[in-house]
């Protein structure tokens, strides 16, 4: 029986490099599973001044938006979310018409990923990175009451540089977070460089990373008694998350 194209939608992907992907298999998996008749795609853009060609072009019902775009992008919407406009990011696109509305589920994702990681000890954090990502941390965190220092190769863009960092502070931060892209699947030898030495089973290691399922990051923290956790749960949680803004009135 031939789609009826009136009920066909489109989604994707807007980002640079991005072939290794999450969101295409797991959108494949869920249309295929749950019966939808959709399908969704990834737009590889050298810069972001080709969106409005592949908005024009590509007849979508939405979008995602990932690396190095979610901050970009933000330019060519008619309208954002709170959220999106308090953290500074976009990471999800819903079209009504003509009319774009930015909004970010990333916060979602990490903070419900989290959440019930959390033990009493955990009131401070340490965000390695000072991306797109690290914005939807940020503002997870601030929803979570959890005090946050970031770190950065630049000391203009964040409150300590690496090698800032001593055993007291990784101490004073029983929260580490791997915000960079450090360790992904190629480049599985990196890691961010700190003190793992001052890890203790008091922290709580997360990475943002989810290729390979544990990262260099984890494994050095996980040898020295942390909790650990990787970036899969979040994807899932904030591909959910815009399902459900793609889908509303």
């Amino acid at each position: 029986m031939k789609t009826k194209e009136s009920n066909f939608k489109r989604f994707g992907l807007v980002g640079r490099k991005i072939s290794y992907s999450f969101s295409p298999a797991y959108f494949k998996e869920k249309f295929s599973t749950e019966k939808i008749d959709a399908s969704y795609k990834v737009f590889e853009l050298n810069q972001i001044q080709q969106f409005p060609q592949l908005f024009l072009t590509s007849n979508l019902a939405g979008l995602n938006v990932t690396t190095p775009y979610k901050e970009e992008i933000m330019i060519f919407m008619d309208s954002l979310s709170p959220e999106a406009k308090a953290i500074g990011a976009v990471n999800t696109i819903k079209f009504k018409g003509d009319h774009l509305i930015g909004h970010n589920t990333d916060y979602i994702g990490f903070r419900d990923s989290i959440k019930p990681l959390l033990k009493e000890n955990h009131t401070k954090a340490l965000i390695l990175g000072t991306g797109g990502a690290t914005k939807a941390v940020k503002y997870a965190l601030g929803l979570l009451n959890i005090e946050f220092k970031t770190v950065s190769r630049d000391s203009s863009k964040a409150d300590y540089t690496y090698e800032d960092l001593t055993p007291e502070i990784i101490s004073e931060h029983p929260i580490i977070i791997n915000a960079t892209p450090l360790g992904t699947f190629p480049e599985v030898e990196q890691a961010p460089e700190i003190p793992y030495e001052a890890i203790t089973n008091q922290h709580l290691a997360y990475d943002l990373v989810y290729n390979p399922e544990k990262t260099l990051f984890l494994t050095q923290a996980e040898a020295q008694g942390a909790q650990i956790k990787n970036g899969y749960e979040m994807l899932e949680i904030q591909a959910e998350e815009s399902w459900k803004i793609w889908n509303s009135k």
